[in-house]
């Protein structure tokens, strides 16, 4: 600061000097001495470890119930923030994409207010050095909680892939069944429930972000995933038009035989109660129809591509 108004005096006299010649290094120089002496006479300025030792002194004098208690706690929680962002940023960069860096975060703001209510200024120790245990500790019990698989799954699941990871070297190639059974002491059924518990453990949530857009909206998992019940739109476009060529040049009644037979799948007896036909009559129709636009369709093979 003190840097800051000297650059700014100098520009001024300086400015001074331009406009009026009778300003000379004479006058710059006697503000110098000026600055000097103001910056003698300045008190010292509190540095900020005695501001937060006074508040620390203050908090622990303080009672819980007392109104000034929640005010000097959150001024020590915002002191010591950039610890809980830091061990949250350490831990979660080993974590899977479904986990969120905020909820990591969230629970070591927890730990940090139980560390500043807990912590015994007389015992000579740090408070850096006493609360980082607690939040990373905080944070590992939120992790144990959102993790809907228990902790003997993840070991076996953990053991796995380092015994594949060690075959895998070994040999080149991914390893088998049954040496994974030889490596583990384990039997190959043993083997494989344990691949098919470690395959439950690798659950992808579907709200994750793909990538992000310029957009409001980001992309996410569930938005490229293929519907694989859903109906194809390009399906449905084919059906249509393979249905009117089909039904094309037939009269009213031949065209529904083929649409409630082929497209509605109703039975020869329903599509007869339908057009008020019998079911012999349907029948005796459905044949004559099929063979003349065998013929028809066996004249534009080559039009189709098929001849």
């Amino acid at each position: 600061m003190i840097l800051f108004a000297a650059m700014q005096l100098g520009s001024s006299a300086t400015a001074k000097a331009k406009a009026n010649p009778k300003h000379d290094l004479g006058d710059m120089m006697s503000s110098a001495v000026e600055l000097k002496i103001t910056e003698d006479w300045m008190p010292a300025a509190v540095s900020t470890d005695d501001e937060i030792l006074e508040v620390w002194k203050r908090f622990k004098q303080t009672e819980k119930d007392a109104d000034e208690y929640e005010p000097l706690r959150n001024r020590l929680v915002e002191r010591y923030m950039p610890l809980v962002r830091y061990n949250g940023e350490r831990i979660w960069q080993r974590l899977p994409d479904g986990v969120e860096l905020d909820d990591l975060i969230s629970a070591g703001i927890f730990g940090l207010m139980d560390a500043i209510d807990a912590y015994d200024m007389d015992r000579g120790v740090k408070f850096e050095t006493y609360c980082v245990p607690r939040i990373r500790g905080a944070m590992l019990d939120e992790l144990r909680t959102m993790d809907w698989v228990p902790r003997l799954v993840r070991s076996k699941a953990s053991k796995l892939a380092v015994a594949k990871k060690q075959l895998e070297t070994r040999y080149g190639r991914p390893a088998t069944v049954q040496e994974l059974s030889e490596h583990m002491e384990l039997s190959i059924a043993e083997v494989e429930k344990m691949e098919s518990d470690a395959n439950a453990v690798g659950v992808v949530s579907l709200n994750k972000k793909w990538y992000e857009t310029d957009s409001y909206k980001d992309v996410r998992e569930i938005d490229i995933l293929e519907d694989k019940k859903g109906e194809d739109p390009t399906r449905r476009v084919q059906k249509n038009d393979l249905m009117r060529l089909v039904t094309k040049g037939l009269n009213r009644n031949e065209r529904l035989i083929i649409i409630l037979y082929y497209y509605e799948e109703l039975t020869m007896k329903e599509i007869g109660a339908t057009l008020d036909l019998s079911e012999s009559r349907v029948s005796q129709m459905h044949t004559s129809i099929v063979n003349r636009l065998q013929t028809q369709l066996g004249m534009r093979r080559v039009e189709f591509g098929t001849a």
